[in-house]
C-alpha cells in the first residue's frame, strides 16, 4: 500500500516538473495538458508561476490561442514587470538606509539574528541556515565583534542522504563562501529521510550549514546578556523621521 502511495507522489513530480519543462519552452496550457495526458486545470496548477517571455507570447498569440488565454498570458506579464519594478524600488531604498553598518549596528543585527537562528543553551555558540549571505553576515559578525578567528570556527552540513556523494562538493561550496576551510569541516549529518518528489534544483541544493564555535563558553553569557537587554529595550523614536522618509 505504502509503495504504491510512494508510486503516486513520484509520477505526479515527473508530470509537473516535464509540465513546467514545456511551459518554459512557451508551450500552451492546452497543449500541455494533451502531451502529458492531465487535466487541463492540473497543468494550469503547475505552471501558473511561469511567466513567458514576450516572443513566447507573441508565437502563441499566432497559434491562434483563445483570447481568454492571451489575456491572462498577457495580464501576467504585467504584473511580473509590475513586481519586478517594486523590487527594484525596494532594493534601492534598502541600499539607501543601510549603504553601510557601523560595529554598534552590526551587533545589534547580529544579535537579532542569533536571537531568532542561534542556539541558546548548553553554553554553545552556533547557529544553522541554508542561506549563504546569512551565514556571512553571522560569521563577520563573530569576528568583528567577538574577534573570533576562523581558525576557531567549526562547521557541518545538513542534507538527506540522497545527497551523500555529493558530500565533497557540498563542502567546496561551504568552504568557498565562508572561508572556512574544509579542514575544519565536521562529518556531514545526512537525513535519513525518504524524498517522495523530484526536485528540479537537485544538483544546485547544498543542504544547510550549522557554524559553531570552539570554547564557546568565553562569550555564550554575553551574547545572552545582549540578546535579553535587546529584547527588553526602549524604542527610540530618534530617527524615524529619516526613515520613515526614505521608505515613504
Amino acid at each position: 500500500m505504502y509503495a504504491c502511495i510512494s508510486c503516486s507522489y513520484m509520477a505526479k513530480s515527473k508530470e509537473r516538473l516535464m509540465a513546467r519543462s514545456l511551459r518554459k519552452q512557451g508551450v500552451s496550457v492546452k497543449t500541455i495538458a494533451k502531451r502529458i495526458g492531465v487535466a487541463k486545470s492540473s497543468a494550469s496548477l503547475w505552471v501558473r508561476d511561469i511567466i513567458l517571455t514576450v516572443e513566447q507570447l507573441e508565437n502563441l498569440k499566432q497559434q491562434n490561442i483563445k483570447g481568454g488565454e492571451k489575456g491572462r498570458l498577457i495580464g501576467a506579464l504585467k504584473q511580473k514587470n509590475d513586481r519586478l519594478n517594486r523590487i527594484q524600488e525596494g532594493q534601492r531604498q534598502g541600499h539607501i538606509i543601510f549603504s553601510e553598518l557601523n560595529e554598534r549596528e552590526l551587533l545589534l543585527a547580529g544579535c537579532a539574528l542569533y536571537w531568532a537562528e542561534g542556539t541558546k543553551k548548553n553554553r554553545i555558540v552556533s547557529f544553522c541556515n541554508s542561506d549563504p549571505k546569512l551565514i556571512e553576515f553571522m560569521i563577520t559578525w563573530l569576528r568583528i565583534c567577538f574577534h573570533i578567528p576562523i581558525e576557531e570556527l567549526r562547521c557541518y552540513i545538513g542534507v538527506n542522504e540522497i545527497h551523500s556523494h555529493r558530500d565533497n562538493i557540498m563542502k567546496e561550496y561551504w568552504s568557498k563562501k565562508t572561508g572556512i576551510p574544509i579542514t575544519q569541516f565536521l562529518k556531514t549529518s545526512f537525513k535519513k529521510v525518504k524524498n517522495k518528489k523530484i526536485y528540479d534544483n537537485f544538483d544546485t541544493h547544498f543542504g544547510t550549514l550549522t557554524v559553531k564555535t570552539v570554547r564557546s563558553a568565553r562569550f555564550y553569557y554575553k551574547i545572552m546578556g545582549l540578546i535579553d537587554s535587546l529584547c527588553q529595550s526602549k524604542i527610540s523614536s530618534q530617527g524615524s523621521s529619516v526613515v520613515a522618509a526614505t521608505v515613504s
